[in-house]
């Protein structure tokens, strides 16, 4: 193929593939080369290493902040009707429940800007690229914050034709139930918003309305690709929620309960004193409800190879085509919060919450363990996305019904031994 290319083409196409980007930079090919000769890389492996160990050290100092928590709970209670008899206890309470929904909300929105982010990171060194460096100084920290500035003012535009009131509601209809599931959630010992006994069925009933959202955004856009997007969601999500239900089941008839707080407090303790009680190291029963769980909730988060619902080359972006500004990002918000409930809820159903692996590291808080344990589950997903390639939306449909489901049928008989152990 070199004969075909003119002498002047394949002299500016070698001057170009050795130039420099920038002053001091080189292309990705070359700066990548040997990753670790480079001092630049190894720096930047020690700094992350010392954040980790900062952060565990930093969790091994403050302890564990739910118990704190519950004591400064009590201590309000007490305070209002010392100082204030004349509020009603229920009032009291309501504000102590606001104050919860705020801090649930601003761990939505941060773990938004972390997780955009970070992505764009990972992306950029599966790729060979360097991703956000120079926006916000460290490593272009601040980049996802400018993001949501420039989406801030960005004019809401949308189709003339459109259904205005069910195009304004669709956002919120996603966005919000994905803000109450994470009520029940234990992020660490008694640091939970509220312990529900039916904290699973609750999590799986307000997931669902997501889905009537999404619909909505495709109908009230006036677009057929956005309609063809918000139809291919509805079946995707009551598709693969089978068998992530059924693949919880045996989880929950081992753990003899349906509250989320329960079932990681009876992970709690070690086979021959060092060994987890997780579920996923339960043999044939364990793993493969892990898995069926890790498939089911990839695609309930619409990311790569499930996100048949965005597919850009079908569909411009599926059900949100005509949606901008912050009315664009609250659907992307909600699809990074979902990825952090489903790594959350694997954390607390299968990695044993907030406990610890090994038993001499219990000095650091379970709630550091929690947030580790959920933020690798994380990672996997990015490694997903930027690993696969999407499949086609009949081979989906059929992965589901002819192989995910089945097993997660057959999974449960293989749960049974356990029960009369």
């Amino acid at each position: 193929m070199a004969e075909n290319v003119s002498p002047v083409t394949l002299e500016l196409y070698q001057k170009h593939s050795k130039a420099k980007v920038a002053a001091g930079r080189l292309w990705p090919t070359e700066q990548w080369a040997n990753p670790w000769s480079l001092r630049s890389y190894r720096r930047g492996a020690m700094v992350l290493a010392a954040i980790v160990v900062l952060g565990f050290g930093l969790g091994a100092l403050i302890r564990e902040i739910g118990p704190a928590l519950t004591g400064l709970h009590h201590f309000y209670l007490q305070l209002v009707q010392d100082k204030a008899p004349q509020v009603p206890v229920w009032a009291a309470q309501a504000l102590w429940s606001l104050a919860k929904a705020v801090v649930i909300l601003g761990i939505v929105m941060l773990n938004g800007l972390f997780l955009v982010w970070w992505e764009r990171k990972i992306s950029a060194h599966i790729q060979s690229r360097l991703g956000p460096m120079f926006v916000g100084g460290w490593h272009g920290w601040l980049q996802t914050i400018a993001d949501a500035i420039k989406l801030f003012l960005k004019e809401d535009a949308a189709p003339g034709i459109r259904d205005a009131w069910l195009h304004t509601l669709a956002p919120a209809l996603v966005f919000i139930p994905v803000l109450i599931c994470f009520a029940p959630v234990p992020f660490g010992r008694e640091l939970e918003a509220v312990n529900l006994d039916i904290g699973v069925l609750y999590i799986f009933a307000f997931t669902g309305v997501s889905v009537l959202g999404v619909i909505l955004a495709g109908w009230a856009s006036a677009n057929k690709y956005s309609l063809l997007g918000g139809l291919r969601s509805a079946a995707q999500f009551v598709s693969y929620e089978l068998p992530r239900a059924f693949s919880v089941v045996p989880v929950i008839a081992l753990a003899g309960s349906l509250s989320l707080t329960k079932i990681a407090a009876v992970q709690e303790g070690y086979w021959l004193g060092f060994f987890p009680k997780w579920f996923v190291f339960y043999p044939i029963a364990g793993p493969i409800s892990f898995v069926i769980f890790l498939i089911a909730s990839v695609s309930e988060t619409n990311r790569v190879p499930f996100d048949i619902a965005e597919a850009e080359s079908e569909l411009v972006a599926g059900f949100h085509t005509e949606y901008s500004g912050m009315k664009w990002a609250f659907f992307f918000l909600t699809e990074y919060a979902y990825v952090f409930l489903s790594c959350a809820i694997m954390t607390t159903f299968f990695l044993g919450g907030g406990g610890a692996p090994l038993p001499w590291l219990g000095l650091v808080p379970s709630w550091i363990w929690f947030f580790g344990k959920t933020l690798f589950l994380v990672f996997c997903f990015m490694w997903f996305r930027w690993t696969f390639p999407r499949l086609r939306i009949d081979r989906l449909m059929d992965f589901n019904w002819k192989f995910l489901l089945p097993w997660s049928f057959v999974n449960i008989l293989f749960a049974v031994p356990y029960l009369f152990l």
